[in-house]
C-alpha cells in the first residue's frame, strides 16, 4: 500500500457518511474511492462532494463497491453494515464498523469477521467519549465499595431522527459500569409507583430532541455527594475524525476485532 489510504465510505448519504466525504476529501492522507448507498437510495449518481456539502470531486454516489481498496467504513445502518461485513471478508479488506444498534447476533457476525480481516468495531468513534469511558472505569471501580454503595444513572441525548435507544454508547458506559461495580440489572427508564431504587441497578435514559448530535452523562450518587462524568459533541466531526483514523490504524494489522481503545493506545 502507499501513504494514501484509497477509502470507501459506506452509508455515504447519512449525516455521518457525509462528514466523512467531506473530511476524508480535506485529509491529504486519503483518496475516496467509493462512496457507497443501498440500491434504492434517491442519492444515486449524484457527486460525493456535492452531496456532502462540498465541491464537486468527480465521484458518484453508487450503491457498488469499487474493486480496489485499502479499507472501508461503514456508517450506515444494523442491515447495511452486515453487506459491508460480507463485501469486506469476502474481499479481504480492513472494515471499521461504526454502525449503533447492531443486535447480538450482529455483534457476533463482527467477531467471526476478524477472524478473516482486521476489523475495528466500537459503539462511538470520538476521542473524548473513548477517553471519558476511561475515566468511567476508574471512577467504577474505585467506588465499588464505597460505604453505603454508589447508585449509577446513565442519560444520553441525541437528534430527533436517531432510532435505536438508549444509544449504544450508552450502553457501553453501561457495560463499563457493571463490570467494575458487580451490577447485573439495568432498567430503561422508570414510571409510576416503582418503589425504592434498588442499589443494585444501572439506571438509562433516553432524550430526542432537535439535532443535538449526542451528549451522554455518568452519574455516580452517593450519600453526600455526587460525582458526574459528561460528554458533549458540538458537531459530528469528532465521529467522522474518528473513525478516519480507525482506518489508517488497520492498515496492515493482523486479521482480529479492535477498539478505539486499542486506536488511542488505552
Amino acid at each position: 500500500m502507499s501513504n494514501v489510504l484509497n477509502l470507501v465510505i459506506h452509508g455515504a448519504s447519512g449525516r455521518n457518511g457525509r462528514r466523512l466525504i467531506a473530511l476524508g476529501q480535506a485529509d491529504p492522507d486519503v483518496c475516496l474511492v467509493g462512496a457507497i448507498v443501498r440500491s434504492s437510495s434517491k442519492y444515486l449518481g449524484q457527486d460525493a462532494g456535492s452531496l456532502a456539502g462540498i465541491q464537486a470531486i468527480g465521484l458518484p454516489i453508487t450503491s457498488a463497491f469499487p474493486e480496489k481498496a485499502d479499507c472501508v467504513i461503514d456508517f450506515s445502518s444494523p442491515e447495511g453494515s452486515q453487506h459491508a461485513i460480507e463485501h469486506c471478508v469476502a474481499s479481504r479488506i480492513p472494515l471499521v464498523i461504526a454502525s449503533t444498534g447492531l443486535s447480538p447476533e450482529q455483534i457476533d457476525n463482527i467477531a467471526k469477521a476478524s477472524k478473516h480481516i482486521p476489523v475495528c468495531y466500537a459503539p462511538n468513534m470520538s476521542v473524548a467519549v473513548n477517553l471519558t469511558m476511561k475515566l468511567v472505569e476508574s471512577a467504577a471501580r474505585a467506588l465499588r465499595n464505597t460505604p453505603g454503595g454508589a447508585d449509577v444513572e446513565i442519560i444520553e441525548r441525541h437528534h430527533r431522527f436517531k432510532e435505536d435507544s438508549p444509544s449504544g454508547t450508552a450502553l457501553k458506559f453501561g457495560q463499563i459500569v457493571a463490570k467494575e461495580m458487580g451490577i447485573d440489572q439495568h432498567v430503561h427508564g422508570r414510571d409510576g409507583q416503582v418503589g425504592a431504587r434498588p442499589h443494585n441497578e444501572i439506571g438509562y435514559h433516553a432524550v430526542r430532541v432537535g439535532d443535538d448530535a449526542g451528549q451522554h452523562t455518568i452519574v455516580f450518587g452517593m450519600m453526600g455527594e455526587t460525582i458526574e462524568l459528561r460528554v458533549a459533541a458540538s458537531n459530528r466531526d469528532c465521529y467522522a475524525s474518528g473513525a478516519i483514523a480507525a482506518a489508517k490504524f488497520l492498515i496492515g494489522k493482523p486479521c482480529q476485532q479492535y477498539s478505539m481503545f486499542d486506536v488511542l493506545g488505552l
